[in-house]
């Protein structure tokens, strides 16, 4: 069986700001059986400055009269909601994981001890941010948007060389379009870098849809990142393009499933089917009465189930042979 894929639910920012909606989330997220439940921590003014433009399904999705800087105001998470989000956590035995957008928010992610730190694809070519989560010689999971490979060459590049190890890094092939299009998806990137780079890597979801993930699961993918919302509905840049409870506890489930089924790639007969050989395949028959003595030939001999008997693929060996004794129609062929 092949190892078990990390499954993150990302929450994001789809709690709106309101911190009872993220306790929900977390909620939603434990009863899926997600193993990482993911925030995202920024200080608004450190991430986007007042002139930065909201992207295309923000303005779809969002008041297109406000700035991104008005927007990711009302989207942050306090310092007190942090800890309080972790002992929930604790509470409901998930992990919690989130996401830093600024060096001040990865300082203060690091303060509390978090046993995983995640890169965001807009990050990827943030060197002063890559130094700096390096250096916690923590394992790293870099989400890869917008990146060709160069890109994520470089920034391995960064990582490696300031005190991470390749086996602490795990490449997440992503695009950032919410939702993606299934054109733009491009699936089979996420081989081409584990086989550029040698490492472990896992994709990072936006479609609509459980699709796109099951198949990355089946291709190899160790981590598996889904948005998902209490109610698609809801206000904000994310919802849309996120999986409400059922879908996220379908995907999990289908994961698992998944799992299971690939299997350790040896072609054998499995546990549950051997006793089916006897059944479905054929042995050498008698198609007519036989003497004993008589010429064994493709007159008087076929193939027939059941298959416990001189397999047809000796076929070349009876053939020829003298009967040994007396066969009526249909008895098995006996040397």
């Amino acid at each position: 069986m092949k190892n078990k894929t990390l499954i993150i639910a990302e929450a994001g920012v789809n709690h709106n700001g309101d911190f009872q909606k993220a306790l929900q989330l977390i909620d939603i997220a434990v009863e899926a059986g997600a193993d990482y439940v993911k925030f995202q921590t920024f200080v608004s003014e450190n991430l986007s400055s007042y002139i930065a433009k909201k992207a295309e399904y923000q303005l779809q999705t969002t008041d297109s009269n406000e700035s991104q800087l008005a927007m990711l105001k009302k989207l942050e998470l306090s310092k007190d909601n942090h800890f309080q989000l972790i002992e929930y956590c604790k509470k409901r035995n998930i992990s919690f994981l989130s996401t830093a957008f600024d060096l001040e928010s990865l300082e203060f992610l690091n303060s509390l001890q978090l046993d995983i730190f995640k890169i965001p694809s807009g990050e990827i070519t943030n060197y002063p941010y890559l130094i700096k989560i390096s250096k916690y010689k923590k394992p790293i999971i870099l989400s890869t948007g917008m990146a060709n490979l160069s890109d994520i060459e470089a920034a391995l590049d960064v990582l490696l060389s300031n005190g991470l190890n390749r086996d602490q890094i795990t490449v997440l092939h992503c695009n950032t379009e919410y939702p993606t299009p299934f054109p733009d998806v491009n699936l089979k990137a996420m081989l081409s870098i584990r086989d550029a780079f040698g490492v472990k890597v896992g994709y990072s979801d936006h479609t609509a849809g459980i699709e796109v993930s099951l198949a990355a699961v089946a291709m190899g993918a160790s981590v598996i990142e889904k948005h998902f919302t209490i109610d698609k509905n809801l206000p904000g840049p994310d919802h849309k393009a996120s999986l409400e409870p059922h879908d996220l506890k379908t995907l999990i489930k289908g994961i698992r499933i998944i799992e299971i089924a690939m299997g350790d790639g040896i072609k054998r007969p499995s546990v549950s089917e051997k006793k089916n050989i006897a059944i479905a395949r054929k042995s050498i028959i008698a198609s007519r009465k036989i003497s004993k003595g008589e010429t064994l030939s493709e007159e008087n001999c076929t193939t027939k189930r059941p298959g416990n008997g001189i397999s047809p693929m000796k076929w070349n060996e009876v053939i020829g042979k003298k009967a040994t004794r007396d066969f009526s129609t249909d008895e098995m062929i006996e040397m």
